[in-house]
């Protein structure tokens, strides 16, 4: 059981820190591509790369009404919805304050895992989630200023607090069906709710130099990096952590984001990071040695 939680809590990590990078390519990319198109994107490519790995693998397909229900809601909740404001608010704001504010995440995780999962948050996830929060408003400080930043702040919140409804919804069907099968299944809904707005707004497709590698690589980065690996890792550790703190590791996002962002656009970052990266760190270790007690 122990070691269970362990490979879950790396797995998390993983998918965390390529989603801190995804922010960095979004930024770079949504100039060009608009966020509702970049999302649709993502998703064709990461419906084809899972389902060529669902092939590979042979895995056992299950069907029953309800729990399909549920993927159809994880499909609208977290993979459009999520990512579409996600996309949207970091396009208004910056790289680095996109992959802080979503990491409202894990509150949000014990906060729906209590009704829908009847897990009851303990004095443990209160510390854990106490200095993590904390360390993420280290990081972050008070950089509210420029045009659109305050809705894109908005946005990125409901980014947070819908993604971590879509994840306790995963942990509700995680013992009845595949990973790879949830990942799938979810984006394809993604993919069929965005196609008629998509189809609507064609001429913006087409305006787009397909040739260009940096945008190719770009697209395949965030379907096939970022979407298909990273939900895969993300959906496999919340099947091994079982924990309402499995979210807390989404706290890997704002330092990995907030390094790439100083390092690859120029964003400015402090002392105060190391010192909110530290908290961050803190609240993980809590959060582990209170799983392994319980």
């Amino acid at each position: 059981m122990k070691s269970k939680k362990v490979i879950g809590a790396l797995l998390l990590s993983l998918a965390a820190s390529i989603w801190g990078g995804m922010f960095v390519v979004v930024k770079s990319v949504v100039t060009t591509i608009p966020p509702i198109q970049l999302v649709w994107l993502r998703y064709l490519v990461a419906v084809i790369v899972l389902f060529g790995v669902t092939r590979v693998k042979r895995i056992t397909w299950h069907w029953d009404k309800r729990n399909l229900g549920l993927i159809v809601l994880i499909g609208l909740i977290g993979d459009t919805l999520s990512i579409v404001t996600q996309e949207t608010g970091t396009w208004l704001a910056s790289a680095q304050l996109g992959s802080v504010i979503t990491t409202a995440t894990p509150a949000f995780m014990v906060l729906f895992a209590w009704p829908l999962l009847h897990e009851r948050p303990h004095q443990g996830d209160v510390w854990s989630l106490v200095l993590a929060t904390a360390g993420v408003l280290v990081i972050v400080g008070t950089q509210f200023s420029g045009r659109h930043v305050l809705l894109g702040a908005v946005l990125l919140f409901i980014a947070g607090l819908t993604w971590a409804l879509m994840s306790v919804l995963v942990r509700l069907i995680a013992a009845d069906y595949d990973t790879l099968q949830v990942t799938l299944l979810a984006a394809g809904v993604a993919v069929v709710a965005l196609t008629p707005i998509v189809g609507c707004q064609l001429p913006v497709l087409t305006a787009i130099n397909w040739l260009d590698p940096q945008l190719l690589g770009s697209i395949f980065y965030l379907g096939a990096i970022s979407t298909a690996l990273a939900f895969v890792l993300w959906n496999q550790g919340l099947r091994l952590m079982q924990s309402p703190l499995a979210g807390l590791f989404f706290l890997f996002q704002p330092v990995v984001g907030a390094l790439l962002g100083w390092l690859c656009l120029g964003e400015t970052i402090s002392w105060s990071f190391a010192w909110g990266t530290a908290l961050i760190f803190g609240g993980m270790w809590v959060a582990i040695r209170f799983t392994k007690n319980h």
